[in-house]
């Protein structure tokens, strides 16, 4: 049985989890006394608890995140009630930051803020240890004080004197090993598998954990690219960057996709994040010749209006950020994901539906509509005053009503990004739903798509698919007047690609026989959306 146990709820099963492979890589003389179990929220906490009680372990780390927070603490408290001796270690961005008044925090032994990938082991290793001699060596410089303090006064010091929170000091990536052979063999057939070239972002922007993470720090290169390699040969075909700013330094940006077009084989997919503004020449070049499918660019762009980037910090210019997108959607085969955020401080409606406009007129393939979230730790929360940001005591923490945009409207924007993502994103519909706005705002006319939508259904989930493509065509032959038969061939089109054989029953009246025996769309190795996106 293993004296340390690394374990997290991921939000589904195919999310790996990569702070725990750093964690366990870096145990060094401790890897052979660890395991890693990973769970996800979809589980039952005391089924969890059941589960991590049976390794009989001394020591169990937890990762805790936005999204898995309120189930850990249930695990954590079950734990708790039976074997009070076993020793919670917290790290993770949700409990990083604000540790005061956290019950997850009051519930744990220690809390390591930060990046624990040299700590945990520093600190597993101290419990561990027989000795207090020994402990006392691996402590921390602030723990080394706590127990000279405690001797000077003629106390027994004892191991369980560490500090509650413990701060990780950024790590050298020289030192840190690296997390990628520790992937299985059903992790890279069946889940997505993250990796990163650099931590850290150089901006400022203040709804963002990651503007906290200054400066930005790259893994040694040559260390990583064999680590990539040996990924390659044992025949994984989709990389999943981590980085916030893969193009911030151009060079290392230009080897890492030289790299990966020389190694390029069908099927293989890369995800990178970009800044949305920087996009010189010498990686336009590289960019352009990936294959089709092959690159998906995620581009933060968050809002169009430059009095609301003013208010939060954030930089761009957007008449390059234009002419990136128009390089990327003319010149190149890039699939693109952009972002923009509801809610965001001095955004009105009319703001954000503009700058939604402006960015369905760049062509991105996706348009992932976010709503502000506050984050522990993130500056942003220096408008709530002025701005009356009202935010869910709750994770994820989302924005309930400001001063510009009240709840009721709060929540037909939510409503509005969802039904987006179903219908915009999915790439089931990428022919018909241009028809929603032919006549107008992009913005205006799918907001009212939206309302009318959740007045037929009432919900926003669990939406059959051929319920929402027969939904789509009545509105837009109903509500906007398209054509019947023009909505019904475009329905069809996006049917067919997605694999279906039979048109859904409401258009199959409105479609000539010789449209109904078209051959079935052929099956893609790339991701879903990305697979549906490209057969237009």
């Amino acid at each position: 049985m293993p004296d340390i146990v690394l374990t997290t709820l991921n939000a589904k099963y195919i999310h790996a989890a990569f702070g725990l492979r750093y964690l366990y890589a870096n145990l060094n003389e401790l890897q052979p006394r660890a395991a890693v179990a990973e769970f996800d929220i979809n589980l039952r906490p005391l089924d969890i608890a059941e589960a991590l009680l049976a390794r009989e372990p001394k020591i169990i780390g937890f990762g805790v995140y936005i999204w898995n927070v309120e189930e850990t603490t249930e695990v954590i408290t079950a734990i708790k009630r039976i074997r009070p001796e076993i020793k919670i270690i917290l790290g993770g961005p949700e409990v990083s930051y604000e540790t005061e008044g956290q019950k997850i925090v009051a519930l744990a032994d220690h809390v390591i803020t930060g990046e624990a990938d040299l700590k945990f082991a520093e600190v597993c290793r101290a419990l561990l240890n027989q000795s207090v001699g020994d402990a006392v060596t691996s402590l921390s410089s602030n723990t080394e004080r706590g127990v000279r303090s405690a001797e000077s006064n003629n106390e027994t010091p004892h191991v369980v004197s560490y500090p509650k929170i413990i701060l990780a000091e950024l790590p050298d990536f020289s030192r840190i090993a690296l997390p990628y052979d520790l992937y299985t063999e059903a992790d890279l057939a069946h889940r997505i598998v993250y990796v990163e070239a650099s931590r850290g972002c150089p901006f400022t922007c203040e709804f963002c954990l990651s503007s906290l993470d200054i400066p930005v720090r790259q893994v040694p290169l040559d260390k990583f690219l064999a680590a990539m390699q040996r990924l390659m040969d044992r025949g994984l075909k989709q990389f999943k960057f981590v980085d916030r700013t893969f193009n911030l330094h151009i060079a290392t940006s230009k080897t890492l996709l030289e790299f990966f077009l020389n190694r390029y084989q069908p099927g293989m997919f890369f995800h990178f994040e970009m800044i949305p503004d920087r996009l010189p020449a010498e990686l336009r070049e590289v960019i352009a010749k990936f294959p089709p499918g092959s690159l998906q660019f995620e581009v933060g762009i968050q809002t169009f209006n430059p009095e609301v980037g003013t208010l939060i910090s954030r930089r761009q210019n957007y008449e390059r950020l234009a002419d990136n997108f128009n390089f990327l959607r003319q010149e190149s085969s890039v699939h693109i994901h952009a972002d923009l955020i509801i809610g965001l401080p001095g955004e009105t409606v009319e703001s954000f539906g503009a700058g939604f406009d402006r960015l369905i007129t760049l062509g991105p393939q996706e348009i992932q509509v976010g709503i502000l979230k506050r984050l522990r730790g993130t500056p942003i929360i220096r408008h709530d005053a002025e701005w009356q940001m009202i935010y869910n005591a709750h994770p994820p923490y989302d924005i309930l009503q400001n001063r510009l945009i009240d709840f009721a409207t709060m929540q037909q924007l939510r409503r509005f990004a969802k039904y987006w993502d179903l219908v915009g994103n999915s790439g089931n519909f990428v022919e018909i739903l241009p028809l929603i706005w032919r006549d107008g705002s992009p913005f205006k006319n799918f907001f009212r798509f939206s309302h009318w939508l959740y007045a037929q259904l009432g919900r926003t989930d669990t939406i059959a698919l051929v319920r929402l493509a027969e939904k789509l065509f009545e509105f837009l032959t109903s509500e906007l007047k398209v054509e019947t038969q023009l909505a019904a061939e475009k329905l069809w089109l996006d049917w067919q690609r997605g694999g279906h054989r039979d048109p859904p029953e409401k258009i199959r009246p409105f479609l000539p026989e010789e449209k109904l025996n078209r051959p079935r769309a052929s099956k893609s190795t790339l991701p879903k959306r990305q697979a549906r996106h490209l057969a237009t």
